[in-house]
């Protein structure tokens, strides 16, 4: 895909980056939204160091929040001519997890909703963890997009279905 500079978050993200995340210990989420994306220095600078691969950049990411532990949510532009907003998001941790979390921006903003943030839909750590649904993310949705309303337990399989091989491709490229 030919990268583009375009480093604006888009709408229906930021505002759903701007709702108070439950942190709440261990029956919270582990998400921490930055309040714009990572620069592309930054994000070269990030991904060489994840992957111990220094002939890499990081012009297929878009970072827009972290974990607890410093793993990293984002666009991953893999989807040629389509916008930012129908890029899937994935999630790369700190500890060498990986997944695509959701097919496009509509589909992470009922993740949300669904009480999951990106570490808790790329994991299975936790199996005591319960999701909380939240009634603010579920408005968010709702008003950015009311068409693809589904659970957050579909969003994480319609994911992995669609790209099955996330977890190869981005190992490919480690040192």
């Amino acid at each position: 895909m030919t990268p583009t500079d375009d480093r604006q978050l888009p709408a229906a993200l930021a505002t759903a980056l701007a709702v108070r995340y439950d942190y709440a210990a261990e029956n919270g989420i582990g998400f921490e939204p930055f309040p714009a994306f990572l620069t592309a220095a930054d994000t070269t600078d990030w991904f060489q160091a994840w992957t111990g691969n220094s002939e890499l950049d990081g012009d297929d990411f878009r970072v827009f929040g972290q974990d607890g532990t410093g793993g990293y949510a984002a666009f991953w532009l893999i989807r040629p001519s389509q916008p930012l907003t129908e890029q899937p998001i994935v999630f790369l941790g700190s500890e060498g997890e990986t997944g695509v979390v959701a097919r496009d921006l509509g589909d992470f903003l009922w993740l949300l909703a669904g009480g999951f943030g990106p570490w808790e839909a790329a994991t299975s750590y936790e199996p005591d963890w319960t999701p909380r649904p939240h009634q603010g993310l579920t408005a968010i949705a709702e008003q950015f997009t009311p068409h693809q309303r589904r659970s957050a337990t579909a969003v994480i399989e319609l994911a992995a279905q669609e790209f099955p091989d996330f977890d190869d491709v981005i190992m490919e490229l480690c040192r």
